[in-house]
């Protein structure tokens, strides 16, 4: 391989990891200053680099969130096509929002589980859009798993995708909750146990 080609993708790797290391120098300081609390100049110094660079990157803090949210979706996605056949759809979706989530776990995602309030109404909307889009796009993908025959299948693709990013969202609000009240908190741990709880459900009593 000449080294003009090599150039560019060493100039992509370059910024995909400055780009990465502002995201997780932000889920830091929003993790222990909050989201409202931490500055552009904060996350630059943390993850030290100019202001500057950190705007060509991103055009606000508030920006931060969006793209790992897109980002995670599409790594949600790839889990979900990668799961063994043997998974039962439910199965499927939460092994895959398990699996994209912890790829995250010093991500700017972090500021999620603080109190909304914190975080602008443009982003909350801008967020809250994704999900829903998102929710859709799984619910297609589940719907792909399902038996030909499976009766009203377009419901229970849905019943199935919006249960299993519902118990995600659950575990957000418990984190922010938790922490809101002074108690320690694990999102490792959370996130199987939410899935757990999630498919004792309806399950027979032993």
């Amino acid at each position: 391989m000449s080294e003009r080609t090599e150039k560019p993708g060493l100039r992509e790797r370059k910024k995909e990891e400055t780009r990465r290391g502002l995201r997780e120098a932000a889920g830091r300081l929003f993790a222990e200053h909050g989201f409202a609390q931490t500055t552009v100049a904060d996350i630059a110094a943390e993850a030290n680099v100019s202001e500057r660079t950190f705007f060509r990157y991103f055009d606000s803090k508030e920006a931060l969130l969006l793209p790992d949210g897109i980002e995670l979706f599409a790594r949600i996605e790839e889990a979900f096509l990668a799961r063994p056949d043997s998974d039962t759809p439910l199965e499927a979706a939460c092994g895959a929002i398990t699996d994209a989530v912890s790829y995250f776990a010093t991500s700017s995602l972090t500021a999620l589980a603080h109190p909304l309030g914190e975080i602008r109404e443009q982003a909350r909307e801008g967020l809250s859009r994704q999900f829903q889009q998102f929710e859709a796009r799984l619910t297609a993908l589940v719907l792909e798993r399902l038996p030909a025959k499976a009766p009203d299948a377009d419901l229970q693709a849905a019943v199935i995708a919006n249960c299993a990013l519902g118990a995600a969202r659950a575990v957000l609000r418990t984190l922010r909750d938790r922490r809101t009240a002074g108690v320690p908190v694990e999102p490792d741990r959370l996130l199987p146990q939410a899935f757990t709880f999630l498919t004792m459900i309806g399950a027979t009593p032993s």
